[in-house]
């Protein structure tokens, strides 16, 4: 059986798959979701690791970083000329 986007069960045709999202945008049924999959064992494991790698840099490498990243943003859909070497 196809799933939708958050793992929801949904009917194989086209037609009942159709007649099933009405119902549910309609409010005549309700839709069982799993909630085991809204968080998986990957997504938990990863946010621990962002964690642990910010507690073992150094406060000079977080700043680089951070600005690093805010120059990213700040520049993003602006023409950024080509860095120049000196001679």
């Amino acid at each position: 059986m196809p799933r939708g986007p958050r793992g929801e069960k949904r009917p194989a045709n086209v037609i009942g798959n159709a007649v099933k999202i009405m119902r549910i945008a309609t409010g005549e049924e309700t839709e069982e979701l799993e909630t085991d999959r809204a968080k998986s064992a990957a997504a938990e494991l990863g946010s621990r690791g962002g964690k642990a790698r910010a507690a073992q840099m150094s406060p000079a490498r977080r700043t680089e970083i951070a600005r690093k990243a805010s120059l990213s943003r700040w520049r993003k859909g602006q023409a950024v000329p080509a860095k120049k070497e000196p001679v």
